[in-house]
Order: C-alpha cells, then sequence, then structure tokens
C-alpha cells in the first residue's frame, strides 16, 4: 500500500483487519444457509456467531507455520469458537471465501470513489460556469490556434467525469459478483441455491459460472477503469502544469503561506501537486497491466495471480482515491489570471484571426485557394517580421478589394468565436446553463 498517499477511509477498508473480516461475513453467511437448510445445527450457527473473533497477529503467527492464510484464519476461528468450528468452513474451498469477500471489498471500494468523482464534478461545474465566459486563446500542437472560452475547458473535463462516472459504476457492477460452487465450479459438495442465497445475504450476485476462482477479467476492467480515471487526472494535471509555466502563467497552483518550492531558488512556484498527480497515474495505468496478466491461468486456477492482486487492488485503489481528493482540492483553489489569458491572446498580434478572414472572403466570392493565400502571407509576415495583422490586411488590396474596414474589423472581434458556449454549456449541463 502507498501508506503516505492512503487516504483513512480507503486505508481502514483494504486493512488486513477488514480483509479478515469480510472472509468472516462470508462465513457465518455460508453457516447460516446452512442452518436454514438442516445441514448443521442452528444452535451451532449461534455459537459461531455469538464466540468467532480473530486477530490480525495471531492470524500471521499461524500462517508461519500452514503457509496458508486462510487456514490460519479458520484456525484462528476455531481457537475461539470451540466445538461448533467443525461447521466453520463446510463444503467450501478458500476461493469461496477469498473471492467473494473480494467481491465485498471491491464493491466499497467503488463507493468511495464515486463519492470523490462527485466531489469532483461539482467543482468543475462550478468553475465551468465562473469562467464560462472568459476568453482564452486554444492551442492545438502547443501553438495558439483560434479564440476559446476558458469555461469550455471545464465543461470538457466535466462531461469527461461524467463518463468515468459511468465507467465506475459499471465497473462496480461487475466486481460485485461472489462464488460458492467448491474447488473447480462444479458445485460437488454444495448446491447452487446454497450460493445464490449467500450472495443475496452480502448483497452481491453470484457468477454465472466460476472455476475455483471468480474469472479475473472482472478484476481487469475495475483496474482498467481505474487507470482510465488516473489518465483524465493527468489530463487535468498536465494542462494545469502547462498553464502554470512562466512564459504563460494563465493559471496556477495554490501557494499557500510558508510553502517553499525550491531550495536552492526562492522565488520558485512549482505545479508540484499536478506533478504528483501525473506520477501517480502511471503507477495505476502500470497496475492495469498486471490485472490484465491475471486473466490467463493454468486450468481451473492457479496461485500466479494471488500474490500481484494482495498489490494492485488496495494500490490502485487507494491511489486513485488520492488524486481524485488532491485534483478536486487543486482545482478548487487553482489561482486563475484571466489578464493573462488576455495579453496571451493578443500575443500574436491578431494572427489567430486568419481563419475567420479566410472565410469572410470566401463568402465574398473569392475561391478557397486564393482567400488561404492571401491571409496566410500576411500572417507569415507578422510571424517573421512583426507588426499588427489587423493592419497588414487593412493594406493588402486583395482583401479589401473585397471586404470593407467594417467587414475586416468584425473578424478580429474574439467574441464572434464564443458565441456558441452557450449552446454547449446547454448540451453538457442542460436547460440551467442558460440561466
Amino acid at each position: 500500500m502507498i501508506e503516505r498517499y492512503t487516504l483513512p477511509e480507503m486505508a481502514a477498508l483494504w486493512s488486513l483487519h477488514n480483509k479478515f473480516q469480510k472472509w468472516l461475513d462470508v462465513e457465518i453467511a455460508v453457516c447460516e444457509v446452512h442452518a436454514e437448510d438442516g445441514t448443521i445445527p442452528a444452535e451451532a450457527v449461534e455459537e459461531i456467531k455469538a464466540k468467532a473473533s480473530f486477530t490480525v497477529e495471531r492470524v500471521n503467527e499461524i500462517e508461519k507455520t500452514t503457509d496458508h492464510d486462510v487456514i490460519a484464519f479458520t484456525t484462528n476461528l476455531a481457537e475461539n469458537i470451540g466445538e461448533s468450528a467443525r461447521f466453520v468452513h463446510y463444503g467450501l474451498t478458500s476461493s469461496d471465501v477469498v473471492d467473494t469477500a473480494n467481491a465485498l471489498l471491491l464493491k466499497d471500494s467503488c463507493d468511495i470513489l464515486l463519492q470523490k468523482v462527485d466531489a469532483l464534478l461539482e467543482v468543475l461545474k462550478r468553475r465551468a460556469f465562473e469562467f464560462k465566459d472568459t476568453p482564452q486563446i486554444g492551442r492545438t500542437h502547443g501553438i495558439h490556434a483560434e479564440p476559446t472560452s476558458f469555461g469550455l475547458c471545464w465543461a470538457l473535463w466535466y462531461s469527461e467525469f461524467q463518463r468515468n462516472r459511468e465507467r465506475l459504476l459499471k465497473a462496480k457492477e461487475m466486481v460485485s459478483v461472489g462464488k460458492i460452487s467448491g474447488a473447480v465450479g462444479a458445485f460437488a459438495h454444495l448446491a447452487p441455491d446454497v450460493e445464490e442465497r449467500v450472495c443475496e445475504r452480502l448483497g452481491i450476485k453470484p457468477a454465472a459460472v466460476s472455476t475455483q476462482v471468480i474469472q479475473r477479467d472482472r478484476y481487469a476492467e475495475y483496474l482498467c477503469t481505474l487507470a482510465i480515471i488516473a489518465s483524465s487526472l493527468e489530463k487535468i494535471a498536465l494542462q494545469v502544469r502547462h498553464w502554470q509555466r512562466t512564459e504563460v502563467r494563465e493559471a496556477q497552483e495554490k501557494f499557500k503561506v510558508g510553502q517553499k518550492g525550491s531550495s536552492a531558488m526562492p522565488h520558485k512556484r512549482n505545479p508540484i501537486l499536478s506533478e504528483r498527480i501525473c506520477g501517480m497515474a502511471r503507477t495505476i495505468r502500470a497496475n492495469a497491466i498486471v490485472g490484465l496478466e491475471d486473466v490467463a491461468l493454468w486450468h481451473e486456477r492457479d496461485i500466479s495471480h494471488s500474490s500481484a492482486e494482495r498489490i494492485v487492488l488496495p494500490d490502485s485503489s487507494a491511489a486513485l482515491d488520492y488524486i481524485l481528493t488532491k485534483t478536486a482540492s487543486l482545482l478548487d483553489g487553482l489561482v486563475v489570471y484571466p489578464e493573462n489569458m488576455l495579453k496571451n491572446l493578443n500575443a500574436t498580434h491578431g494572427i489567430v484571426f486568419s481563419g475567420q478572414l479566410m472565410l469572410a472572403l470566401t463568402q465574398k466570392g473569392v475561391s478557397r485557394e486564393d482567400a488561404y493565400l492571401w491571409v496566410q502571407r500576411n500572417a507569415m509576415t507578422v510571424w517573421d517580421q512583426g507588426g499588427e495583422y489587423k493592419d497588414l490586411v487593412m493594406k493588402d488590396l486583395d482583401i479589401t478589394s473585397h471586404l470593407t474596414e467594417e467587414e475586416i474589423t468584425r473578424v478580429f472581434d474574439f467574441k464572434h468565436y464564443l458565441r456558441n458556449v452557450g449552446k454547449v454549456f446547454e448540451r453538457v449541463f442542460g436547460s440551467i446553463a442558460e440561466s
């Protein structure tokens, strides 16, 4: 586990104590179904429920001898239960307990992550409306392209995280599946309806078919979903890092009192949180590869997946929980400089209006090829020699023979480029966008 970055709720969920508690929940649910069927005495189940207890320390101590964690666990239970302990784990194989308990852990993990996604969505929506009408230069290939709205960037992220939320809900459904089907999934010792009733008690669904284990494509989907969400967070953090560059300085991470940016350069304000988010996203994506590797196991089951899952399932869950929380905080406190956005928009002296100028000429009957040539040659002059693009255009006889001064001036109004922002917001946020 990445202990430094694990938040309390997720840390408690993936603790050894809670894992063993989920194992006990499964064992007791099975005992209760057995009692309903008369397979084991009802009074034995009551004794099991009353006396079943464990400690992580004792389980670990026993495992030093058994080299088998589930046997160590059931042995510790037996020490505390007494005679009725013979009915614990009745008809089960270890993976019946472990994989069904994993379903409970992963389901709860999804619920925590969904809460964090919802918190991020709230921040994205609020700040999208805050900057809906704030002009900014759009960039493609890292180069100034055309004017856009800063709020559109936030709306884009909001829409992406709506999709991420849907992915996470689907992943939750995919992993909320248990199995009580025995050593090779053939129900040799227990009837299928026992599995169905146990899973119903635990609030999950039974797998339609399994081997000794739940099939690992389910876990792979969970880990890949977390990797996609992490990539979306890295996308946001990378954009913040760009905005905070000295030459751009359109937005920056909040720099608190007493914070230090560099041990050698006291003037520095570095985007350390954004860089941390980007770095941890790489770890989550790498863990998804482990999940994909775990899909293929020998015959009904081998144990190659087990050791890897003990790392990647808690670590990816904890890491995503952390960077979701940090991204929401980062964006909530993001310091924005609209005046620098306007300054950067004008930094190329008007050449970013070239596309609209070309269209204006074609509307006057000029061929696209000629319009492109006239517009581009003036833009290249600004690139190479400086000057104001609008001034050069006003002196170009090819252009002024088709466009009036008023028409040219209209081309250079950035508000023209933002006229449909409200429509986009309506698509993303609904009718509230126009209120």
